[in-house]
């Protein structure tokens, strides 16, 4: 009786060791998820520099090659009322109100910038990128030519140098007392200027530089770093118009 006893408690011992080594996490298995996942960051925290976010939450592309980029806004009702602008139907026709429009996104070096870069993407950007923008950059023509002036040398596909255009115009709060071109205005360099930086925390006059074509207002320039935040850009503000007089054309 004591032998079935002795094989009865060895047979106990070796099914209690099989259930312990079921139950114990493998060594070679981490004990805590979050050293192979890592855990979502506070709220709050800033993102990385790979990571930044549009206003609707979407990752903004990075681009690389060059310092910085300048947003250039272009004034419509100054440029439909020029020669250049009055045969441009897309933009300037009797149904477009534009005020200001994305005329382009420029990549920076702190001297001089690059231009007609060689890139793997196609010249000609297609319709369904192209038209997409209508609504901040109204013509295939510029759309065509911003990208192969300047989108070339961003380092960027075309889809995501388009989307990171567009992030950097929703970027930009526009001051209501120009944007609305409800009348005819006139305002100095530096007036419009303070509007820009009154109405967008961080920016700064050494930041943004107003381009007049004659007494017109033609373009306002800011400058962003590669993950649109505002910087300053010693160089550009240097070249800006210092009119003490300068119309805003109405939108009509």
């Amino acid at each position: 009786m004591k032998r079935y006893a002795g094989f009865i408690a060895l047979g106990l011992l070796s099914l209690a060791a099989l259930w312990f080594a079921q139950e114990k996490p493998s060594p070679s298995r981490p004990s805590n998820d979050w050293t192979m996942y890592p855990p979502t960051a506070p709220a709050g925290s800033p993102p990385s520099d790979n990571a930044r976010r549009d206003e609707g939450g979407r990752s903004v592309p990075r681009g690389a090659g060059f310092d910085f980029y300048v947003l250039s806004l272009s004034w419509s009702p100054a440029f439909c009322a020029s020669s250049e602008g009055s045969g441009n139907r897309q933009q300037c026709g009797s149904d477009r109100r534009y005020g200001f429009v994305v005329h382009g996104l420029w990549p920076q070096n702190e001297n001089g910038y690059p231009e007609f870069c060689r890139s793997s993407e196609p010249d000609r950007v297609p319709d369904a990128i192209g038209r997409s923008l209508f609504d901040i950059m109204p013509s295939m023509g510029l759309i065509g030519h911003q990208w192969r002036k300047h989108g070339s040398c961003s380092g960027l596909s075309q889809k995501d140098y388009f989307a990171t255009t567009r992030a950097a115009f929703e970027a930009i709060r526009l001051p209501g007392t120009i944007g609305s071109g409800a009348g005819a205005t006139t305002l100095s360099a530096e007036a419009i200027e303070t509007s820009f930086t009154d109405a967008n925390p961080g920016l700064s006059k050494r930041g943004v530089s107003i381009s007049c074509d004659g007494r017109r207002l033609e373009e306002v320039r800011i400058c962003l770093n590669r993950d649109l935040t505002f910087r300053d850009c010693p160089e550009l503000d240097r070249r800006g118009c210092r009119a003490s007089a300068t119309e805003i054309v109405p939108i009509r």
